[in-house]
């Protein structure tokens, strides 16, 4: 009797601590260094108002690769990371507007349907090399530019931004 007691605490406690591990909405906590905030309209979090991922967890998300070029590097780059559109699903993103908020204080308003009509990346590599803050990392919103025409116009330009830490989802 006294080891059956034993077994249903011990379930207990198990059970307590994973969902303590998941967070208030089922995502896991990171377990790294925060690189990303998401806020606002989310149904998921893993905080008390905010999604928050280290970069491990980022790269948990289906990645991608894009080969494009850009109006801040020579030539044609290749992007690693991951679409948009997969973490704003991830966190049950539910906004018309993205504002993206990067370390350096710049600040832009996206539409959300950006990312449902392009493969928008939230790129960590470029050529093979992680991106670090002293050249636009660890986090760069890259559009797909040269797949289309329409993405070669300024208004999609402030769009990239790199240095990426925080989305707000309204």
């Amino acid at each position: 009797m006294a080891s059956a007691k034993f077994a249903i605490i011990l379930i207990g406690f198990t059970v307590l601590a994973q969902a303590a591990q998941a967070g208030t909405n089922g995502l896991d906590a990171p377990a790294g260094p925060v690189v990303l905030e998401v806020r606002g309209n989310i149904g998921r979090t893993n905080t008390e108002s905010a999604a928050r991922f280290d970069l491990d967890m980022l790269k948990s998300l289906p990645q991608r690769a894009l080969e494009t070029s850009t109006t801040v590097t020579d030539g044609v780059r290749r992007f690693d990371g991951f679409l948009m559109r997969d973490l704003l699903a991830l966190v049950e993103a539910d906004g018309g507007t993205v504002t993206a908020i990067a370390l350096n204080d710049y600040v832009i308003d996206i539409p959300a349907d950006d990312f449902t009509r392009f493969d928008v990346l939230v790129a960590f590599e470029m050529d093979g090399d992680a991106l670090h803050v002293s050249d636009k990392g660890p986090l760069w919103i890259v559009y797909p530019r040269d797949d289309h025409r329409e993405l070669q116009d300024i208004r999609y330009d402030y769009r990239w931004v790199w240095q990426l830490y925080r989305l707000e989802i309204r």
